[in-house]
């Protein structure tokens, strides 16, 4: 959440070995949103390599964790609770099989925070003003969860292979043709914004979408306000100051639809919430 990113940099790490290791896959079904996905690699590689990319962040000289039980504490219950949602929750397979883990990085000016294949995750110290509560803490840990629990990070990258596949096989079509030199070149960087804004950047939208949505019934039935959703988005929004991307051009829905859209889906979140003993919303260290 740099003005939350939806894959942070150990995500990133993530992909860039996934695509080394891409095997033929099917369609899976999103068992929320009914949503057909594409993936084109097993959760064992996922989760592999998850867990290295977890260890890269870790390792990272530049970052450092914390240890701080005042930062430490209320992220490990927030996760733990997250963790247990999950394993009651319609990914309860894919929840059973990761091996969970969380760290808090000791960065007061980074407001992010990920959750990789296999349950790995992180939270950045810079996210605890903007969440300001561990219901708000738990907005952000189950939309994060979802995004690897859904496989969204697999998702992308088998969507990005078969685009560059595409341009590609377009490319060699072009030069067989005769569209070499700077008109061939002008038509692929053309076909190529094409296909960035045509396929992939509504793609990740919909990722999104779909982890806000997932996300807070996940939190709801941790027992957290699914509200705070809405009023972490309305912070987001405030700092903003409309200087963020068009939604046409953004890999993120905007701020005025993702609230719009968590307003929408509330009922649902809140039916869960009401059903569960709700959890006390503890202020978060350096949020008052």
């Amino acid at each position: 959440m740099q003005a939350r990113r939806s894959f942070s940099h150990g995500l990133l790490l993530f992909a860039a070995g996934i695509g080394i290791t891409m095997v033929m896959g099917g369609c899976e079904t999103n068992p929320y949103t009914g949503r057909s996905q594409l993936l084109m690699t097993s959760v064992s590689q996922e989760m592999q390599l998850g867990s290295q990319a977890y260890s890269q962040v870790k390792n990272d000289p530049k970052l450092r964790q914390s240890h701080d039980p005042r930062e430490v504490e209320p992220v490990k219950r927030v996760a733990a609770r997250i963790i247990e949602a999950a394993k009651r929750s319609k990914y309860a397979e894919m929840a059973q099989q990761f091996q969970w883990e969380v760290t808090v990085i000791k960065d007061d000016k980074t407001a992010n925070a990920f959750a990789l294949p296999g349950g790995k995750m992180a939270v950045y110290t810079g996210l605890f003003p903007m969440a300001k509560t561990e219901a708000g803490l738990a907005a952000v840990m189950g939309h994060e969860v979802v995004h690897a629990l859904a496989r969204h990070g697999a998702e992308r990258m088998s969507q990005g292979q078969l685009t560059n596949a595409g341009l590609q096989i377009v490319g060699a079509a072009a030069g067989a043709a005769g569209g070499g030199g700077m008109l061939g070149q002008a038509a692929m960087a053309a076909l190529g914004a094409g296909a960035q804004v045509g396929i992939l950047l509504p793609f990740s939208r919909k990722h999104e979408s779909e982890a806000d949505y997932i996300g807070i019934l996940l939190a709801a039935d941790a027992g957290y306000d699914p509200r705070e959703a809405v009023a972490l988005w309305e912070r987001m929004e405030q700092m903003s100051g409309g200087g963020a991307p068009s939604e046409f051009m953004s890999t993120h829905p905007s701020h005025e639809t993702r609230i719009a859209q968590l307003r929408k889906w509330m009922p649902e979140a809140m039916a869960i919430y009401q059903a569960k003993p709700s959890v006390p919303a503890a202020v978060l260290p350096l949020a008052q």
